[in-house]
């Protein structure tokens, strides 16, 4: 993996939380880092490529738009943990799917626009070859924090 440059620590300081919206929104980056929609583009996909970036886009207010949400713990038989990973990719509302140690091994939040949807997914999640266990840990109150690192 190569090294960051100056002009790449820029662009990520501005992209994390000033992404104009805007028809061209590369090409109003570039204005303001003083170079062309082209460059801004070829080193996105360039630090995507080296790993430093994954995804671009927003956040929406998912109970806004009539979404609900959950964290789900599964706990997974180490042999089969990929599998179920992979399987819990699949469905459209599980983001943030990662393992960790201890008993639940595997966490997921699952965002679903009906409360009988989440119940078919996670009945289903739960059938899966090598799910033993899975807690629904709903929210009561949410705490949001905005995450921004400042590259120097």
């Amino acid at each position: 993996m190569t090294a960051l440059t100056d002009f790449d620590k820029r662009l990520l300081n501005l992209l994390q939380g000033n992404l104009p919206v805007c028809s061209r929104p590369f090409a109003h980056l570039g204005e303001m880092l003083e170079t062309t929609e082209e460059h801004v583009l070829s080193r996105l996909d360039a630090l995507r490529s080296e790993g430093y970036l994954r995804r671009i886009g927003t956040f929406f207010n998912s109970e806004r738009l009539g979404y609900q949400g959950t964290l789900i713990a599964l706990e997974v038989a180490p042999e089969q943990l990929a599998d179920v990973a992979q399987a819990v990719n699949r469905y459209a509302g599980a983001t943030h799917n990662y393992e960790r140690e201890g008993r639940y091994n595997l966490w997921f939040t699952l965002l679903t626009p009906s409360r009988a949807v989440e119940e078919r997914i996670l009945a289903e999640v739960a059938a899966l070859p090598g799910v033993q266990n899975l807690m629904s840990l709903k929210a009561h109150k949410r705490y949001k924090i905005n995450v921004q690192f400042k590259l120097h």
